[in-house]
């Protein structure tokens, strides 16, 4: 559990790095798979789906720094500092979004299915960000709890700085008193995000059979995600309460974060919009079939004067 896999003098490539360029191609990949079985241009979607990668690192990068304001207080230039971790999914959402709706209305792309297409690779997305934030171990951490699914982080996880009891967030642990600092047990979100990931992309594959009319696959994503998250993540992790209905320091349980919050709305759209998605998606063949020209009709005889 250490955040670098290579490190060569100045140059590192780390864990989490890695994760996400494979999971980026391999969402590709899926993708253009799935588009071109539907009889879709596979090309066309990749640039613009180029365009909301990087759109959505943005995005991503700009929600977790609005949202976790207190890891940038003492070095605001880290917020720039992308490979060492921290994205916002939502924020990823709404960045990567900008490509498809300008292309939507500039060139009238088939923009639901696009969306459709790219919920496995985003279900992969979120598994290969928790992977690497297992190897961080200072991203999505945990709160302390005494269940019996406690984990206590090795001390060979040199990326974990460790928690210690009252705080809100894993930036203010250089608060702690030094013997006051432990390394668990605290509930193991990150893993829990992997199983998240792997959950989604299982339902999508399950969602993508259904032959729904194209959006469909995406308004579930958008519900389940929201739904698991929410539920099995955010409400054991060490994070900000935003709106503090209830806390269980013993348990490790709190709510409400700022993801909780804003998955709220998002549930409540996703389930009016899938009551009225109906009718089924028609497949056409990949390739064009190929029609026999009808035999021109022969010339019509001039007809002979009667005499």
């Amino acid at each position: 559990m250490d955040p670098i896999l290579i490190e060569i003098g100045s140059l590192q490539i780390r864990w989490y790095g890695l994760f996400l360029v494979l999971a980026i191609f391999a969402s590709f990949e899926i993708a253009k798979r799935i588009l071109k079985s539907w009889g879709h241009d596979p090309d066309r979607f990749e640039q613009i789906a180029f365009w909301a990668v990087i759109w959505g690192v943005v995005g991503a990068r700009v929600g977790y720094v609005l949202t976790s304001p207190g890891d940038f207080s003492a070095n605001p230039a880290s917020a720039f500092y992308i490979w060492q971790g921290g994205l916002s999914f939502h924020g990823a959402i709404i960045g990567g979004l900008i490509p498809f709706v300008y292309h939507y209305y500039r060139n009238k792309i088939p923009v639901w299915a696009y969306l459709d297409a790219v919920v496995p690779g985003i279900a992969i997305g979120i598994a290969a960000g928790r992977l690497g934030n297992i190897m961080n171990g200072s991203d999505t951490v945990g709160r302390l709890t005494n269940w019996p699914i406690g984990f206590t982080w090795p001390a060979s996880a040199s990326g974990f700085p460790g928690v210690c009891p009252g705080i809100n967030d894993i930036s203010e642990v250089a608060r702690c008193a030094p013997e006051a600092i432990v390394r668990g047990p605290v509930h193991f979100t990150q893993l829990y995000g992997v199983l998240i990931g792997v959950v989604l992309l299982l339902l999508a594959i399950f969602w993508l059979r259904q032959n729904r009319a194209y959006g469909y696959v995406f308004w579930q994503f958008v519900l389940w995600y929201s739904v698991l998250r929410s539920v099995f993540e955010e409400t054991f992790r060490l994070n900000p309460l935003w709106v503090k209905v209830y806390l269980n320091e013993q348990a490790g349980i709190g709510l409400f974060t700022a993801t909780q919050i804003v998955s709220i709305p998002l549930i409540i759209v996703a389930i009016v919009l899938l009551m009225r998605w109906k009718g089924s998606r028609e497949n056409p063949p990949v390739a064009p079939v190929t029609q026999t020209p009808a035999p021109k009709p022969a010339p019509a005889r001039p007809k002979k004067n009667k005499r």
